[in-house]
């Protein structure tokens, strides 16, 4: 009876194996398949490099609201906090497209990737220097750190800002590429001077730190959204594309119209604002989709 008991006991125990055995197949199959799944949905998906600036708010506002036909167009935005990073998703073919600067994309194109300009964006620079550093003019810029990102709208604009000034000592570039870092140097006494675009340019200004060039006064726009031709070139991303753009539009209507302070939510949510900043932001008008200046494109294209 023992002898039984045991036997009982051993058998139970076989098919309990195996069962876990056949359930860890298959959990494996399924999860692999879930993974092929996803793979397929994101390839399909059309990808956009997006950083926390305000020329992303049309984008913002586009996911967030579900401004277009969502059969026709699966929009997913990847998030980066350095251009450096937009650019490096764009070359391993991660995305389709970015918000970038001409001056960033016409190198890339130089080095042979090729890049079509869907839009351009009211992107622009500030240039700011530290309220504890006592640099309140241009020409004072001497002996001092500029933060900025090589082969970039600010690497131009920072030539641009010394083209027009003489300064006693060498002005030293340092680059840091991450806005968010770049930010808070200014805002720990750690930088002489910097390059922001919005909203952290709004930031460092009602902090009282003065404003020494802005890139608006050479008459210059460089803020650019840039597509991989080869990822947008097939018949299903140009039914895409449609979509996207009367999407973009009608988000730049909404933002005109009800202004950047009714979108705080998405300006908290992906620009790391906080109030005192979202109240202080310039007004500013978004464009329907156009595709940048020539000369912009030429200028841009010469500084390399």
């Amino acid at each position: 009876m023992k002898f039984l008991s045991h036997k009982i006991s051993l058998f139970a125990l076989v098919l309990l194996v195996s069962a876990c055995g056949q359930s860890y197949d298959e959990q494996r199959r399924l999860s692999r398949a879930e993974r092929q799944r996803l793979f397929r949905e994101d390839s399909l998906a059309l990808k956009i490099a997006v950083m926390p600036t305000l020329d992303c708010l049309p984008l913002y506002l586009m996911k967030d609201h579900q401004l277009y036909d969502t059969a026709r167009l699966d929009l997913r935005l990847k998030f980066f906090t350095a251009q450096m990073d937009c650019d490096t998703a764009l070359l391993n073919k991660r995305v389709e497209g970015s918000i970038s600067d001409l001056v960033r994309t016409e190198r890339m194109k130089k080095r042979g990737l090729q890049l079509d300009y869907l839009t351009a964006t009211n992107a622009y620079w500030q240039l700011y220097s530290n309220r504890k550093s006592r640099l309140k003019r241009l020409n004072q810029l001497g002996d001092k750190m500029i933060a900025m990102t090589r082969f970039s709208a600010t690497d131009y604009l920072t030539d641009r800002t010394l083209d027009t000034v003489k300064t006693q000592a060498r002005v030293y570039r340092v680059q840091f590429n991450n806005v968010f870092i770049r930010l808070n140097m200014l805002l720990n006494n750690e930088i002489d001077a910097l390059w922001l675009t919005e909203p952290q340019a709004t930031k460092a200004r009602i902090l009282e730190n003065p404003m020494l060039r802005d890139s608006r006064d050479f008459k210059i726009s460089l803020g650019v959204l840039a597509l991989r031709h080869a990822g947008v070139s097939d018949n299903r991303r140009k039914l895409q594309l449609r979509e996207f753009v009367k999407a973009y539009n009608k988000a730049c209507d909404s933002i005109n119209e009800n202004g950047t302070v009714h979108y705080a939510d998405l300006l908290r949510k992906y620009c790391k604002a906080d109030e005192r900043t979202i109240s202080a932001l310039p007004k500013l008008k978004f464009h329907h989709v156009a595709k940048p200046r020539a000369k912009d494109i030429q200028i841009a294209s010469n500084f390399q």
